[in-house]
């Protein structure tokens, strides 16, 4: 098998194609983000109920579902490369369209469109970069599509907590903002090559050995005839036979991670911070919006921490520490919400802890692992399944939240988060450490016997 040293590589060349894709996730998270400080504004301004913001929380998300759902589908139509810029159009127009409705029904359309190309980018950043990404560094290289995400999360955090100077109808600038990363996302796109196995797949293999090539002109005809190889042998591998092979352990791995990457409550954090922190914590909306800059920078920390170490300590060691600390913040930040005089510095540090510990562990490998568990014959259909879990929890968790608060209070819903940490650190004992390991190498893992 290739194991062939990092200085064989063209380094440059692939973080900066990878850099490109992964502007997807920089929209990602402005786009799921600046919710969080437009909502207190929507609300004011459309009378919104628990239900009605749950709602417009919730058609973003959504529409990531469906947009995860098809990404496969497109992918391995249209290729990765064409499949993200249809995703970039997508950003841009959403972004104005979320901007200018002036009833609430049009505004929840914008934003399910925006979801639509956020599941589609989501599913198919990871598998893209994976795809172009030498093995020694490959968790470092889809790791940028995380930091990317939390790069977003915090303009739109930062943007918005600028923007609320500008009164009630300030909600629409912060929408508006993300059509500029929209175009130069698309700009970026067209100079990136296609994936070299998507390329094989397809038959163009004179392409793909040019792309090969400038990655590492010592292994491409390794890698080349290693791809094409294992495309043959997973040929005859369908969609459903993920889960009825010996294929099904990848599958359920992914699956499982999806769900709990979720239900430990990042997104209530992610999405509802401004409002916890105004209706239970007795914040004005500016102190609540610079608490969510806060987040976002501590948020980044994290995320950049992660890059550094996951490709030497592994993904399963990020995701224990990550599982422990999570829970542990949670635990106490249950207990700050429980008490009748509550320590807003003590809620806060809770939060920026949890937010750490997501961000090293969870936020970070979930791309990592969904983009490198799955054969090439079904890689992107395969992480379109598994992204969409984490939508379909995405959506779960952010539309019962504000139920769940007023149904057993704000504590023992964070109790709840606090026990699916414990669950996630027992799951991740059983996960297979991936690192330093070519996509072919983990192919051979599961390749079915039957």
């Amino acid at each position: 098998m290739m194991q062939a040293g990092l200085d064989t590589y063209n380094r440059t060349f692939v973080y900066r194609i990878s850099a490109v894709a992964a502007i997807s996730g920089f929209l990602f998270g402005f786009d799921t983000a600046v919710i969080n400080g437009a909502l207190p504004f929507l609300r004011q301004e459309f009378f919104l109920t628990d239900t009605q913001v749950e709602v417009v929380a919730g058609a973003l998300l959504l529409g990531a579902v469906l947009g995860a759902l098809i990404s496969g589908w497109v992918s391995d139509r249209m290729g990765r490369r064409r499949a993200l810029i249809l995703c970039a159009i997508g950003f841009a127009i959403a972004s104005i369209c979320s901007a200018i409705p002036h009833i609430l029904a049009e505004l929840e359309v914008a934003r399910l469109a925006a979801g639509i190309a956020i599941g589609m980018a989501s599913s198919l950043t990871p598998v893209y970069i994976a795809e172009i990404s030498p093995p020694s560094i490959r968790g470092r290289a889809v790791s940028l599509n995380q930091l990317a995400i939390v790069l977003g999360i915090l303009a739109a955090y930062f943007g918005s907590w600028q923007l609320a100077r500008f009164g009630p109808g300030s909600w629409r600038w912060m929408f508006a903002a993300a059509a500029i990363p929209s175009l130069c996302y698309w700009l970026g796109l067209i100079g990136i090559p296609e994936s070299p196995r998507w390329m094989i797949a397809k038959g163009n293999e004179e392409g793909a050995l040019r792309i090969l090539a400038r990655i590492s002109s010592q292994n491409a005809y390794q890698e080349f005839h290693e791809i094409r190889r294992s495309l043959v042998e997973e040929s005859g591998v369908s969609l459903s036979q993920l889960f009825t092979t010996s294929l099904r352990r990848p599958m359920w791995f992914a699956i499982t991670l999806a769900v709990l990457c979720q239900v430990t409550g990042v997104n209530t954090i992610v999405y509802y911070g401004s409002l916890l922190l105004q209706e239970h914590a007795g914040r004005s909306t500016s102190s609540a919006l610079g608490a969510n800059v806060m987040v976002g920078v501590v948020n980044l920390a994290g995320t950049l921490l992660s890059m550094s170490i996951i490709d030497r300590v592994g993904r399963r060691m990020l995701l224990l520490v990550g599982s422990g600390g999570t829970g542990i913040a949670l635990l106490i930040l249950g207990f700050a919400f429980s008490q009748q005089q509550q320590e807003y510095s003590v809620i806060v540090a809770c939060i920026l802890a949890y937010v750490f510990f997501f961000a090293l562990s969870f936020a970070t490998c979930i791309w990592v692992y969904t983009s490198e568990l799955f054969p090439n014959a079904v890689r992107a259909r395969a992480a379109s399944i598994s992204i969409t879990v984490v939508w379909i929890f995405c959506l779960l968790v952010t539309l019962s939240f504000l139920s769940l608060v007023h149904a057993v209070g704000v504590a023992s819903t964070y109790w709840i988060y606090t026990a699916m940490c414990a669950v996630s650190f027992v799951f991740v004992l059983f996960l297979p450490e991936t690192k330093g390991k070519t996509l072919e190498e983990i192919q051979n893992w599961w390749h079915p016997q039957e």
